[in-house]
């Protein structure tokens, strides 16, 4: 599932290419989306201009004039790409489900294979109400997400620290696959309880947090099986993953093989030796 490295990722390359340029068509090829896609949307953004690109924690926000937002969610293997003349197409046109049509001849394309992403078009105001975004935790960057908060928020919390990572009403924006290399980094076990992490490593947690993610997203995310950015490429982080999808690999600290479990229905990746 694309993470916030993937989405900001995207949002980076949108932000150059499409702000800007106002949507002269649209049509919705498939509105079976995990919701459904309301039979308004095509007609109410058609001749509104993309004025910016914003992301809050998974979800991708296209700020369309007149106040509306286009608030995109990719789901386990959607995509958004931006296709001009020099477009690549690698993915099945089959699962393109919205088309956007710009004023300079380019489309912007939703696919999405599995159709558990979501595109909602929300009216001026309403994002500030939306259940999706209002109670989501501090972004992984924000000066609130440190050591202090982590420590306050875990206490009496029975719960894998892994989970505690991956709970949206805690840090937004982080995964399976981030959750898993932020705390090989911090050298912490994925199954310790939260309630037991030291303050000293919850300071290692937060600060291995902002740097895993910033080194993803300069390698504009990570592509394990379908996540493309808006340029049709793959992500480039996944060869530098040091312990997701490598179980019974060596540790490249100590050599020790990769151990692969299962944490909250989800596959996780840690070295005995070197997590405690």
């Amino acid at each position: 599932m694309p993470e916030l490295p993937e989405v900001e990722s995207l949002r980076r390359l949108l932000a150059r290419s499409v702000v800007g340029r106002t949507i002269v068509a649209a049509v919705v090829k498939e509105a079976r989306l995990r919701r459904i896609v309301a039979p308004d949307l095509a007609v109410t953004i058609i001749g509104r201009t993309i004025e910016a690109i914003g992301r809050r924690a998974k979800y991708l926000l296209i700020e369309l004039s007149g106040g509306y937002v286009l608030m995109v969610h990719l789901g386990m293997s959607g995509s958004l790409t931006h296709r001009g003349a020099a477009f690549g197409d690698p993915l099945n046109a089959r699962h393109d489900h919205v088309e956007l049509t710009l004023d300079d001849g380019s489309h912007l394309v939703y696919n999405d294979p599995r159709r558990f992403g979501l595109m909602v078009l929300l009216s001026p105001g309403e994002i500030e109400t939306l259940a999706e975004l209002k109670d989501l935790g501090p972004e992984p960057f924000a000066k609130e997400f440190n050591a202090d908060y982590l420590w306050r928020i875990s206490r009496g919390r029975k719960g894998a620290i892994k989970n505690l990572l991956m709970d949206q009403r805690i840090v937004a924006g982080v995964g399976n696959i981030y959750a898993s290399e932020i705390l090989f980094r911090a050298r912490v076990r994925p199954t310790r309880r939260a309630g037991r992490v030291t303050r000293v490593e919850f300071a290692r947690i937060a600060e291995k947090t902002a740097e895993v993610l910033r080194e993803a997203v300069g390698s504009r995310g990570t592509t394990i099986i379908s996540y493309r950015d808006s340029q049709g490429q793959p992500g480039g982080f996944a060869t530098k993953l040091r312990a997701y999808d490598r179980g019974g690999e060596p540790c490249l600290e100590c050599t020790t093989p990769i151990r692969q479990i299962v944490i909250g229905q989800r596959s996780s990746f840690y070295c005995p030796r070197c997590q405690k």
